[in-house]
Formats: structure tokens, sequence, C-alpha cells
């Protein structure tokens, strides 16, 4: 036997004991959100720090003003290294009385396809997804006695709550965390039994406008037809931001979209999401981006504009025949490739007080703006990791993008100067951050083996 097909085999053999040990960590109340949870944060945190420490890792507890960050480390001089994350805390369980069963005590279930389920909070979210990677790290080290490539580990406490204190971590432990490859676990597969990898992140640039006109609400029926009405001028502005077909009209704002390679869109094309089968379930049928685009490509690989939200003047119940003062938005852009979301925000405002009128006063109120991020499609350890994603799960796995962001990878990037595989077994049903959350077992069992071939195949 190959040393991976002994590490595959001691990951099958001590399936029971994995259960265990992740039983084990989902009992524990880590919920970062609450204070009431301060001490079982904490409980998590050095439970993970002992396990870590049995798998000869040498493992720590970094303080933040927070919660506290597992930081483990067992460095390779001679090869490759990688750096893992996952968090430990997990969502708040209300509402309570949707459990079917206590929120933390983790039980095997059978869903009505009679799938085996493991059901606690944080089962999917992301306890689950942690063991995985720490089960291969263990399976190696029972079948060879090491490690195939260096392996440090960032585990957070605040994920669920921002992240706040994760950014300067990054920053001070700088030359502790050198690696070749970022590996985050927080992510799902495309469907039961297809494997994907997640190779783009859109970014986000958030603006508030607000228009004002009179100095205070005017009577329409003594003022209307001749005082500006800045409702009217706000929507216009906003219906501006897009043409007939789809496209948003901000000069400069394609400046750095890149077009992905025709072999990726044919991937993608086959996928089988379209208008019907994305949009049907939440009763729409006609997709409203870019015309010349799949409905894939739109939410996946192409930058957005949207209106998060419009008002000015009574919104109350009954009639108020007024003239608002004031009309506000809250516009948000999502971005791709290399848009630089500075000169975005600049030609945003630019683009906005050209159709400002002279009677009116526009003010804007800008939010931090992220860059996108983007896994080079040419990467070796993307190839390497898809070839070892194929050869467990027997189908090759979708290499797609998201349409949301993941701070950290941004954090990973700008900070470390590493790109991210993010590699996750979590499905689309797991029902994260609401009652009766559940991890498949078989998610599980083939998430850690998926790590244990992916391992070997970035060692070379």
């Amino acid at each position: 036997m190959s040393d991976l097909d002994r590490a595959l085999a001691a990951a099958d053999d001590s399936l029971d004991k994995s259960l265990e040990r992740l039983f084990a960590l989902l009992r524990i109340p880590s919920i970062s959100t609450d204070p009431a949870y301060r001490n079982g944060c904490r409980e998590a945190a050095d439970w993970l720090r002992r396990d870590l420490a049995t798998l000869g890792f040498a493992a720590e507890l970094r303080e933040t003003p927070g919660h506290p960050i597992v930081l483990a480390k067992q460095p390779r001089p001679d090869g490759p290294n990688v750096l893992f994350y996952g968090h430990y805390d997990v969502q708040p369980v209300d509402p309570l009385e949707k459990w079917e069963t206590p929120p933390f005590e983790p039980r095997i279930a059978a869903t009505k396809a009679g799938r085996q389920i493991i059901v606690a909070r944080g089962a999917s979210d992301d306890k689950g997804q942690v063991m995985t990677f720490v089960e291969a790290c263990r399976a190696w080290k029972a079948a060879t006695g090491s490690l195939p490539c260096g392996v440090t580990m960032v585990i957070e406490g605040e994920e669920e709550s921002g992240s706040v204190n994760l950014p300067g971590f990054l920053e001070e432990a700088r030359e502790e965390l050198s690696a070749d490859v970022a590996l985050v676990c927080d992510t799902t597969m495309w469907a039961e039994g297809a494997p994907a990898i997640t190779s783009s992140l859109r970014g986000l640039l958030y603006e508030e406008v607000t228009v004002r006109a009179a100095d205070r609400d005017l009577h329409s029926g003594m003022y209307g037809g001749a005082a500006r009405n800045p409702l009217h001028v706000l929507a216009r502005i906003v219906a501006d931001l897009h043409d007939e077909q789809g496209r948003v009209t901000l000069p400069g704002f394609y400046e750095g979209v890149p077009n992905i390679p025709e072999e990726v869109r044919e991937q993608w094309r086959g996928l089988g999401l379209d208008a019907e089968t994305f949009l049907g379930p939440i009763g729409l049928s006609v997709p409203a981006g870019e015309t010349d685009r799949m409905v894939i490509e739109q939410i996946q690989s192409r930058p957005t504009c949207d209106v998060n939200g419009l008002w000015g003047g009574y919104t109350g119940a009954g009639a108020k025949t007024v003239i608002p003062s004031e009309a506000q938005a809250k516009i948000s852009f999502r971005l791709v490739g290399d848009q630089d979301p500075a000169a975005i925000r600049q030609a945003f405002r630019a683009f906005v007080r050209e159709r400002t009128p002279a009677d009116c006063k526009v003010e804007f109120t800008g939010h931090k703006g992220s860059r996108a991020i983007q896994l080079p499609f040419d990467s070796p350890a993307l190839a390497k990791a898809r070839t070892a994603l194929e050869a467990e799960w027997g189908v090759a796995p979708v290499t797609i993008g998201s349409g949301g962001s993941i701070p950290v990878v941004g954090d990973f990037k700008r900070t470390l100067g590493l790109d991210a595989l993010l590699v996750g077994f979590a499905l689309d049903d797991d029902r994260i951050h609401s009652p009766n959350e559940k991890y498949d077992l078989e998610s599980f069992r083939k998430g850690t083996r998926s790590w244990i071939r992916i391992l070997a195949a970035l060692a070379g």
C-alpha cells in the first residue's frame, strides 16, 4: 500500500472515534455574538488546542480583545506548507422551539431520502468542516507518523460576529503564517456527490446617497409643479444606472473585468443553472442582468449594481400629500477581477453629481470597499486539488465563483500574499444558521478523505 492508501484506510478505520471527537466539540455552546457564551467560546478553543497538541502541533491560544484564536503549527522546512482556516464559533440557536432536539446535543438521524446526517448547531458551519481537516491530519499521522506537507492552522472564534479581531492578528503574526497556499473549508459542494472548488469571490462597494431640495417638506397642492422633488431626482439617477441590456452605465465600470476562459464557460453551461431552475423557486422567470450572459455568469463572474433601499417623504398609513425635502438611497456594487473600489466610488459620485439639478444638494456616505478575489485558473494548486477531489468523488469538481464575499480570503491575500483554495463539503440543505442544522455523514467521511488526498497532491 502507498502512504496515501494507508492514510485513507486509517481514516475509514477510525470513523467512529472521529465522530466521538466531533460530537465532543459540538456539545460546547460557542456562540460568539452572545456574551453569555463567552466561556463556551474559550472552552471550544481550548478543546481544539488540546486535541491538536495530541497530533504533534505546537498549539496555543492567541488572545484578542474578543475570543481567542487557535494557532497550531507543524511546519515542514523541506516541503510545501499550507495555512488552513476555519472557525469554532457558531450562530445563536433561536428560535429554540423549532429544534427537534436540543441544539448542543448532537445526534445521528436520517433524512426522508435515507441519508444519515449529524444534527447539531455547528455541525456544518463550521465545526464539522474544521474536523474533516483535523481528522485528515490525524489519519496521516496514524498511517505514516508525519504530515505530507507543513500545516499551520488558524481557527478563530469570531467569524459569526464579523471577525473583527482577525485582521489585526494576521498582521501581527504575519511571519508565523508563512505558507504556499491557504485552505478554507467554510464553503459548499455544488450538489450531493458533486464537489466544488470556489475559485473567486466578488468584492463589495457600498454607498449611501441623500438628495436634498427645499428646507422642509412642502404641500404638493401649493408647490407641486414648481418645486423640485428629490424623489424624482433620485429615481431618475437610479434608473440611469443600467441600460436596456442590463449593463451598468458608470464610465469605466467594466475596466478590469476579465472574461472567463471558454473551457470554464463550457463547464458552467453544462451545469443546467438556467432562469427556470435558479429563478423559478423564488417566483421569478426573466433574468435581469446582462442579456448576453448566462444566469450562472451573472451571479458568479460579472459585476453588479443594486439599489438596496430607496425612500423619502411620507411612508405611513393613509395619504399625506407632500413633496419631501430629501430622498435617500442605499446602493451596493459587487466587483470582480481587478475592479478598483476607489475608482468606482469616484465614478459613481461623479455620475450622481452630474445628474443633480442646481436646486438640489447631494451628500454621500461611503463604507469600506473590498476588492474581488480570483484564484488564477492556471494555478498549480487548483489543478492538484481538482485531481484529488475527482479521485475521491469519481466526478470532476466544479470550479465555481461565489457571488458573495468572504473577508478572510481578502485578508489572506492583502496581508499574507496568499491565494486561497476554498473547498468545503456542506450542502445547500444543511440549514446553517437555522434550527436543526445538519451535516451529512457522507460529507464528513468523504470530506476527511478528500483533505487526505489534497494534502498528498499539494505535497507532490
